[in-house]
């Protein structure tokens, strides 16, 4: 199937194949596709019904003055944010992407960088180019939040500060998908505020290509990989490293990732696998405590997966669903991963005070979804394991035993260790309407470190599209997160766990609409979360330590954005190119304030949040990205430097990218926090200032 497609010369679009399946017209794309002068409105952040246009492309390409066709490769039309995934028109939670051309024009140096594009996450670095770094999703925390790789869930049992440590570099990334909101009933029960799924890239031809860059503070980074393809297979293979002495006091790094995922597709089997490893060594600054200002973290982490599915050959039926009814998919995965933490209190004598931690989270899964007469329905089962060792989180190990758990590379022991077990059962039917989609669903939830057995976790949502432009949502939801083992075991300078911590419980409600016009989109939603035990860190009257304890939060809020797609309306040659604004709201309160009032909350979140971007197409193959941020955060902390209190306040950072991008290289030079300002995203940790870095990019196809 070929189409041909100009914007100045619209042809009709003709099929001469169809493919057996529900979504003929979606699915018929996966075919080669040649397009003249490629002029795509993307977005930062995307609605679940512009998701289509923005995953479809995977290899995205620069705008050229000749007229020459360029050959693409079409994904599947369907998004996240159900167990049994939906055509992107009938999709029906907030689904925001970033997509491949987002990532090629923004100047960020990490996935966490990435994120600061979405107005409804709050991205807190304790230094550049993604040294560790917390983010929460609608007013949550770290902690709240389930992360995914390619549908695998990473996140980290031990603490949320460590759960986007990915094997994986920005070059290796297709497009990050954001889900707002409780979505425990499809990613689990640590899916409390939200989930984000990183997806990596394939590439549509054998191919070979390396990056290079480097910049202020002695920053230095390299990238490469290796793609290899046939007709059923598709492997990828990509190695990364980057050093820095760092842009403040004590903030020097160094850290490396490999990883190899691979595709085989058959006509009743797929496969999908992946592996990855990353390593991060650096100067922790102040992060955990003023009292020592050389403090220092080793990170390491491993992860294998395997997935395959299975397809079983369809019944068909007659009109929009030909082909599709009776097929019955069977997805099963197994996954493994493992994460290694050292800390130091004073860097120049480790032994005076270290932590090492160990995790191991290993699970399975089994799923099965069809598509039937009253639509589509999904169950799937769940198990899934977590494990630590540590010289200090968990239940003491006897001392005649402790010599069977070595830290590796140390000569040292762990003493503690800990484990629970977690098992799911999802249940979901989705009714598919011409106007109307609903999802219904609920998770069956079971941890042994919960007390009552079976938990029930229900969901429902709804979306109404009266027409092309308009569309309608609201949405109900359930979760649970049980605690981090820092949350209950840590026991340090200044901070302590509580063994009686609950696990947190939330009801989420979320309503908004989006409109589509000819060259813009507009969206709005409001977002409601009632949190019973819900886990913070707090002091008590007299006493010099902060513990984590539970009380009742609520969180409300708001969020809008709007695209402005220039291009489309000037011509693809204009200066203004695509215009991205976002605007994200919270509010969190306490419930019971009068029964609160005798402790002193470590809580802060992120108030307001104003992001924009603009692209601009300078001359020819140049071009150039503004991304301006301006955050205020709620909260205070005693300034160590001046000694007294310091509020969040409000702060700014503005980014450019200015890159010249041809078939096969690209240069660029960009500016990090271009005005030099500085401020703090956690207490005491100042944000470095000005980061120049240039860089180019080669591929041989």
């Amino acid at each position: 199937m070929n189409i041909k497609s100009r914007f100045r010369k619209p042809e009709s679009v003709v099929w001469t194949h169809f493919t057996r399946h529900g979504d003929a017209i979606f699915l018929s794309l996966m075919r080669e596709v040649r397009i003249g002068v490629l002029s795509v409105a993307t977005l930062a952040v995307a609605c679940p019904d512009s998701a289509a246009a923005i995953m479809a492309f995977s290899q995205p390409s620069a705008p050229t003055d000749d007229d020459e066709e360029l050959t693409l490769t079409l994904d599947d039309a369907e998004v996240v944010g159900t167990l049994a995934p939906l055509p992107a028109d009938k999709a029906v939670r907030l689904v925001q992407v970033i997509n491949r051309q987002d990532i090629e024009a923004s100047s960020a140096n990490s996935v966490n960088d990435l994120l600061k594009l979405a107005a409804g996450v709050d991205v807190r670095q304790r230094g550049g180019f993604g040294i560790q770094t917390d983010i929460g999703v609608n007013g949550g925390t770290e902690d709240q939040l389930t992360v995914l790789l390619n549908g695998v869930n990473i996140s980290n049992p031990h603490t949320g500060h460590l759960t986007v440590d990915l094997p994986v570099s920005v070059d290796d990334i297709e497009r990050i998908e954001v889900i707002e909101g409780g979505a425990s009933r499809v990613y689990g029960c640590q899916a409390f505020a939200g989930a984000i799924n990183i997806v990596t890239r394939t590439e549509a031809v054998s191919n070979l290509g390396t990056h290079l860059q480097g910049g202020s503070y002695g920053t230095f980074g390299a990238n490469a990989f290796l793609a290899l393809k046939n007709t059923h297979l598709n492997q990828r293979l990509s190695g990364g490293y980057a050093r820095s002495d760092g842009g403040t006091s004590n903030d020097d790094f160094n850290k490396g990732n490999a990883y190899w995922n691979g595709k085989f597709r058959s006509e009743h089997f797929d496969a999908t696998w992946q592996a990855g490893l990353s390593t991060m060594n650096y100067g922790a600054n102040t992060f955990y405590g003023t009292g020592s200002d050389s403090q220092y973290e080793q990170d390491r982490r491993y992860l294998l997966s395997a997935r395959v599915e299975y397809r079983s050959k369809g019944q068909g039926a007659r009109g929009k669903e030909q082909g599709t009814r009776g097929v019955m998919h069977v997805p099963v995965q197994l996954y493994w991963n493992r994460s290694l933490d050292h800390y130091v209190w004073r860097r120049a004598n480790p032994q005076a005070y270290q932590n090492f931690h160990q995790t191991n989270v290993y699970g399975a899964s089994a799923n099965a979804y069809t598509t039937w007469a009253l639509g589509k329905t999904a169950i799937g089962l769940e198990y899934r394991r977590e494990n630590i060792l540590s010289t200090r989180l968990g239940k003491e190990i006897p001392a005649v035993d402790q010599h069977k758990y070595k830290v590796p590379g140390h000569d040292e022991h762990y003493q503690y260790k800990d484990g629970r077990s977690n098992l799911s059962l999802y249940l979901e039917h989705d009714i598919l309407l011409e106007n109307l989609t609903l999802s219904v669903g609920m998770l069956a939830n079971h941890n042994t470190s919960v007390e009552g057995g079976m938990h029930l976790y229900p969901g429902i949502d709804l979306a109404w599209r009266p027409n092309n432009a308009w569309k309608f949502f609201v949405s109900f939801n359930k979760s649970l997160r049980t605690p981090t083992y820092t949350d209950i075991y840590y026991n340090g300078p200044g901070l302590k766990g509580n063994l009686r911590l609950k696990p947190e419980k939330s009801t989420d409600w979320h309503l908004g609409a989006s409109y589509t016009g000819t060259f813009y989109r507009l969206q709005a939603k409001g977002f409601y979360r009632h949190g019973t035990d819900m886990i913070d860190w707090v002091k008590y009257a007299n006493a010099d330590y902060y513990e984590t304890a539970n009380s009742d939060i609520d969180n409300i809020g708001a969020e809008a954005l709007a695209t402005i797609d220039f291009a489309r309306v000037q011509g693809e040659n204009s200066l203004l190119q695509r215009l991205t604004l976002g605007y994200c709201y919270n509010y969190k309160y306490r419930v019971h304030q009068e029964q609160d009032a005798n402790y002193v909350s470590r809580m802060t979140f992120l108030r307001h949040k104003l992001v924009a971007s603009l692209n601009l197409r300078i001359v020819s193959r140049l071009s150039a990205q503004w991304d301006f941020s301006l955050k205020n955060r709620s909260g205070e902390f005693d300034n160590a430097q001046t000694g007294l209190p310091q509020s969040f306040g409000t702060y700014a950072t503005l980014d450019l990218k200015v890159q010249w991008t041809a078939p096969l290289y690209s240069l660029y030079v960009q500016a990090n926090n271009f005005a030099n300002h500085q401020y703090y995203d956690f207490a005491n940790v100042l944000q470095p200032g000005l980061w120049l870095m240039a860089g180019i990019k080669v591929r041989l196809n």
